[in-house]
């Protein structure tokens, strides 16, 4: 299987399929990159070189203990992109994939990305402070890493509802297949606890204003209006509001797994965008 070894010697797992401009697909926060699914074999048989790796903790990369913060993901993103030798690259971030994205440019330049492509994603700063009054209370964050911590498993049950279908949404009521959700459940649960803690902090703790006001390539933010976990108020309007030379596309009815539920209007868009259209 192939990996590149991070700075710190870990190892990363990924994905490369397809030959064409690259196109480099990061994930959920407690997904791998098998989340895709719908996304890469599209692209890829499109004339696209897809690259999708596992983050750190998760899917077939190594577990370490530390190294969860954006700081470190920017760091294995870059080694990612460097062992590949990747040039003119679409750097697709969903949920905190794109901070991780955003992280990546403030840190290393955009010398090889050509794009950026933000979904669902949690920019600019999800909680609440003296200069951010609309964000999200830290109570918030200390019940999902309780809820967490007491049963993983049936946290992740219970948010499956109202991650694909809204505030208000069952597993009994989405349109997806059963057997679908619980693929992609089991998906969020195969990451270590410590991984997925982290990586649950760093989505809410840590704040990317000055990094999403840097960006400075051509950028794509597509996402829902019916989002729970990155609201479109707080976190695509303003991210569009922080990067002028960005174009925002709201999904009506579209909650935070619109990989899945609005799959084809999402690749449709990607395929188009990532050709520089």
């Amino acid at each position: 299987m192939p990996f590149v070894t991070a700075k710190d010697g870990t190892r990363l797992h990924y994905e490369d399929w397809g030959e064409g401009r690259p196109v480099v697909l990061l994930c959920s926060a407690t997904m791998n990159a098998r989340m895709w699914e719908f996304q890469a074999p599209y692209l890829a048989g499109r004339g696209l070189r897809c690259v999708l790796p596992d983050r750190r903790g998760f899917g077939r990369s190594e577990r370490p203990w530390n190294g969860y913060d954006y700081d470190t993901l920017a760091d294995d993103l870059a080694a990612l992109l460097e062992q590949l030798e990747l040039t003119e690259a679409t750097l697709v971030g969903y949920a905190i994939g794109g901070g991780e994205a955003v992280r990546y440019l403030a840190r290393h330049g955009s010398a090889r990305v050509a794009r950026l492509a933000l979904v669902c994603a949690t920019t600019p700063f999800l909680l609440r402070g003296p200069d951010n009054p609309e964000g999200l209370d830290e109570s918030v964050l200390e019940q999902v890493l309780g809820a967490m911590s007491t049963d993983r498993a049936g946290c992740a049950a219970q948010i499956a509802g109202p991650f694909f279908g809204g505030p208000d949404a069952t597993v009994d009521s989405l349109e997806l297949s059963p057997e679908l959700v619980n693929w992609l459940i089991q998906l969020a649960l195969d990451g270590s606890p410590r991984a997925s803690m982290e990586i649950t902090r760093t989505l809410f703790t840590e704040d990317l204003r000055a990094d999403v006001r840097g960006v400075d390539v051509p950028t794509l933010i597509v996402h829902g209006d019916n989002d729970l976990s990155a609201p479109l108020e707080l976190c695509a309007r303003r991210t569009a509001d922080l990067i002028p030379h960005s174009s925002l596309e709201v999904y009506e009815g579209a909650a935070h797994g619109l990989f899945a539920t609005h799959r084809e209007r999402l690749n449709a868009r990607l395929l188009q965008f990532a050709r520089g259209r």
